[in-house]
């Protein structure tokens, strides 16, 4: 009984079952049967029916364990056993707000109900087990700049002379720029270090060659389930009808391509390259104990971002980022000064259209204190100061260097709300 039996305070309990997608080896695989998916192992995933068939299919974690959502389902013979029997989370996320509260229910029901726990058990799967894959297919990606703290801290690193850190249109509308849906990848896959332009400012001419200042920026992920159609904005009342749930995000960044690209046009090799997220999609459903109001207002805002009289949007998480083991900051989610779903209704308002598998990054989180800064941008000041860690100093990432971002949020009765983690190492390019 024991992926039943739960230490207390598991932030993985019944109150969270994130989702994800996961598979078995195949009886008669060899050991390197699943090569073409080993980068994307992390710490648990599971097969169609739990057959070992190394099939991909729904699960959800629980405990350290997984749920093959799809074999329980058609064991219990749940009218949603077509949709957890997918390779990929995007039926369910098609599904719309109603489904999604439906199947968390039984799922919730499933694993609490002592008596399924006989027919429940050989469905699920410790996760050093099993692989785990990408949740779902990435539709288009979307990255957003929402942190005050954040966009201070670089304005003071690239304008140090500036009146105001800010520049004059980042309190009106939350800025963002189009990344590479193709990039998108799991948790656990490596990152080989990009190759590109660059040019210092004392340089005479650009040179081609490999990123000298590789970045991380700590965000938090939000995963659009319900699409809109083109021409019709969605609203901020629309956040939760629309967004299916949360992940961690990790959006590499090659700052010295990325500083002589981005004029005047923005961001594009430099951040391109690969943006990891956690194999786990939290359903915003899990989090509604998190739920808090943003940072005052400190500019009117136009109508379709006002939020002054709207249920409050931001999220209480605490990300964790880790070099090497080594944790060396503690972003706070809850200063971001733009919500989600400011961010949404931004992204739609000129009437574009969301699908589902749509996935959109918070930006770099930070917080007003050194030691919770998201980037080593910010947290060595653009290299003036390196970081102290245990192996040797930091400015930006070196070959071999593993980043590992954690998350939790709080939870019903003062329970935790694990977000589980996205890591990745570098790879010399």
């Amino acid at each position: 009984m024991a992926p039943f039996d739960l230490p207390e305070g598991d932030p993985f309990g019944p109150h969270n079952l994130p989702y994800g997608v996961f598979s078995l080896p195949s009886p008669d695989a060899g050991p390197h049967a699943e090569s073409e998916t080993e980068s994307e192992t992390n710490s648990g995933s599971g097969s169609g029916s739990g057959s070992g068939s190394g099939q991909r299919t729904v699960g959800v974690r629980l405990g350290d364990h997984v749920l093959d959502a799809s074999a329980a389902a058609r064991a219990l013979d749940s009218p949603h056993a077509d949709l957890l029997g997918r390779p990929t989370l995007n039926p369910l996320l098609a599904a719309g707000r109603t489904t999604w509260s439906q199947v968390r229910r039984a799922l919730t029901e499933w694993v609490t109900d002592p008596s399924l726990r006989q027919t429940l058990l050989p469905f699920l799967h410790p996760l050093s087990s099993v692989t785990l894959h990408l949740p779902f297919e990435v539709a288009d990606y979307v990255d957003f700049y929402a942190s005050e703290h954040h966009a201070r801290n670089a304005g003071a690193i690239f304008r140090p002379d500036a009146a105001d850190t800010l520049l004059p249109n980042w309190k009106h509308l939350p800025i963002g720029y189009h990344g590479r849906a193709g990039t998108v990848v799991v948790s656990g896959t490596d990152v080989v270090r990009p190759s590109g332009q660059r040019k210092a400012p004392t340089d005479p001419a650009p040179v081609f060659g490999p990123s000298r200042r590789l970045d991380i920026e700590a965000e938090i992920g939000f995963v659009v389930g319900t699409p809109s159609r083109q021409g019709h904005p969605v609203p901020l009342t629309g956040f939760r009808e629309h967004v299916f749930g949360l992940c961690l995000l990790n959006d590499w960044s090659a700052r010295d391509i990325q500083a002589w690209e981005y004029v005047p046009l923005g961001p594009f090799l430099g951040k391109s390259f690969a943006t990891s997220v956690s194999a786990w999609i939290t359903p915003l459903e899990a989090l509604e104990d998190a739920r808090l109001s943003p940072p005052e207002r400190t500019h009117p805002l136009l109508p379709y971002l006002d939020d002054s009289t709207t249920e409050p949007a931001g999220y209480d998480v605490r990300i964790s980022v880790a070099i090497n083991g080594h944790v060396v900051s503690e972003p706070p989610f809850s200063t971001m000064y733009w919500t989600a779903a400011q961010q949404l209704a931004h992204l739609t308002v000129n009437g574009a259209s969301l699908r589902t598998g749509d996935l959109y990054g918070s930006g770099t989180v930070s917080g007003p204190s050194d030691n919770q800064r998201g980037s080593l941008l910010e947290l060595s000041w653009n290299g003036r100061d390196p970081l102290e860690l245990p192996d040797g100093k930091r400015t930006y990432l070196e070959d071999g260097d593993v980043v590992t971002l954690s998350a939790w949020a709080p939870g019903p009765g003062g329970r935790r709300v694990g977000l589980g983690e996205v890591s990745g190492r570098v790879l010399a390019g």
